[in-house]
């Protein structure tokens, strides 16, 4: 009788990465040394030591909602030295917890922010502010990310439910996140980012015309002149 014995040419190299998988546990260096190995992977998240991959991007229930916030926080930058606008950046927040949030906006580390950038080019602690884009209340963006970011110390969170037709803005207060109130003609405006104001209701309906109209109100404001002297005098 003959035996079959698996030769050396059809078992896999000794050196192979396993490709991530949705619903991993991996430690942070497991995950990252995967995804350095995924070139053409474009988002993967780290939650608890558990993996998330997102599925592909739907332009109305996604794409064009994160292009419109990136806009808004683009213009903020452009006229508030000291800060950043991040795009999908990674961000390292400890040993369990590497997400890629659709938007970041930080205070420079030598202006005085929470953030550094490691020696390999990644983000590590809690930036100021990190915008997600979620279909509805379902999403973890709502659930086990909101309490990560909690807890690593983000200082406001704002996730747009695009089903739901809503924007959450929540505030870090004492460790634990409270909604941000709306001021009388309903404008959102940020504690951390003086003169970081946003229409909810443009956004909602894509009247992006309205919403940088706004925006650029808030940074006219004698409260954004402060932020941007007290950023340049840390």
């Amino acid at each position: 009788m003959a035996l079959y014995t698996k030769t050396s040419e059809s078992a896999p190299p000794a050196n192979s990465i396993p490709p991530l998988e949705n619903g991993d546990r991996l430690s942070r260096a497991e995950f990252e040394r995967r995804y350095d190995a995924m070139p053409d992977l474009k988002k993967a998240e780290l939650i608890e030591g558990i993996v998330f991959m997102p599925s592909p991007v739907r332009h109305q229930l996604h794409g064009r909602p994160h292009s419109q916030l990136i806009g808004w926080l683009a213009l903020y930058e452009a006229g508030t030295p000291g800060v950043q606008v991040g795009d999908n950046s990674t961000v390292r927040l400890d040993l369990d917890n590497e997400p890629q949030p659709d938007a970041i906006l930080l205070i420079d580390p030598e202006r005085g922010g929470q953030t550094r950038l490691s020696e390999d080019g990644y983000i590590e602690g809690a930036p100021e502010l990190v915008v997600e884009v979620a279909a509805s209340t379902a999403s973890y963006d709502l659930h086990a990310k909101l309490n990560v970011y909690r807890r690593s110390g983000v200082r406001e969170y704002v996730v747009w439910r695009v089903q739901d037709e809503t924007i959450d803005w929540f505030v870090l207060r004492d460790g634990q996140y409270e909604r941000l109130p709306a001021a009388a003609d309903g404008r959102l405006c940020s504690h951390v980012f003086a003169g970081l104001w946003l229409d909810p209701t443009a956004l909602l309906r894509h009247d992006l015309t309205t919403v940088l109209a706004v925006a650029r109100q808030g940074m006219a404001s004698s409260e954004h002149a402060a932020f941007v002297s007290r950023l340049h005098n840390v």
